[in-house]
């Protein structure tokens, strides 16, 4: 991806959960900013369609198939990216899921996935790749979102998740500001991706695709966009977070 200006020229980026939605925004705008993106998920065949769109339109790509809930596949994703092109500037901490229902319904397996995604692959993450990270004085960012901040029922496991990935944002920054590694963490509010399709409950499956009928709801490219401004920023400015809302939602 060509252009006149590529702010991200010569930075090797990381994005997970990359194979829809904001991932695959992400990978597209950092792609189309001059990054060499490597792009992770478990759907090896997304991941490849999105990696030859990138290069047809110009720019580098290396699509590596992974489950962050897996240790092993959490290694092996940053050692290919590294020995592939030496380095690792900007990580996007993005794959997660949101699976709704009361507390007194909830089922455990879901919350298990929840936290084993959205939190604990999320820190194993960016523990393997913050030795790269320090060495080229990159930079993190973990999307949370407005449940990070804001607890509705029927979101109390969804909401701890986020609230985690939130509360590990701000101290991991403030263990690595020292290092020159900046870390933002990004809330959106309501987003018209596939993340409310594997909601099971369906009262809540419904109030959200309600929503999503009456509001004009975020774009993925939306989320592209903050991401890309938070990560062009010059080395002196570190832009901790960013909670982004479309207009029409009020909490």
């Amino acid at each position: 991806m060509s252009s006149s200006n590529p702010i991200l020229a010569g930075k090797v980026a990381l994005v997970t959960g990359a194979s829809s939605g904001i991932g695959e925004a992400t990978a597209a705008a950092l792609a189309a900013a001059g990054a060499k993106v490597a792009i992770a998920a478990r759907r090896a065949d997304r991941l490849v369609a999105l990696a030859g769109r990138i290069e047809q339109a110009g720019g580098k790509a290396l699509a590596i198939e992974a489950d962050i809930a897996r240790g092993s596949d959490i290694a092996g994703m940053v050692d290919k990216v590294v020995s592939e092109w030496g380095r690792l500037d900007i990580l996007v901490n993005n794959a997660g899921v949101m699976l709704l229902a009361p507390t007194a319904e909830a089922d455990l397996d879901d919350w298990r996935r929840m936290i084993e995604l959205n939190l604990i692959g999320l820190i194993g993450t960016t523990k393997a790749a913050l030795p790269h990270l320090k060495a080229s004085r990159g930079h993190i960012v973990n999307v949370s979102s407005v449940a990070g901040r804001v607890a509705n029922p029927g979101a109390s496991g969804y909401a701890a998740t986020k609230f985690g990935v939130v509360a590990f944002s701000e101290s991991l920054r403030r263990e690595v500001y020292a290092d020159k590694v900046r870390v933002t963490v990004i809330e959106p509010g309501l987003v018209r991706t596939e993340l409310g399709d594997h909601i099971t409950n369906a009262e809540y499956k419904a109030g959200l695709d309600h929503r999503l009928a009456t509001m004009e709801a975020l774009t993925a490219e939306d989320i592209a966009n903050a991401i890309l401004y938070a990560v062009s920023q010059p080395p002196r400015v570190n832009v901790n977070e960013i909670l982004i809302r479309p207009t029409d939602q009020e909490r």
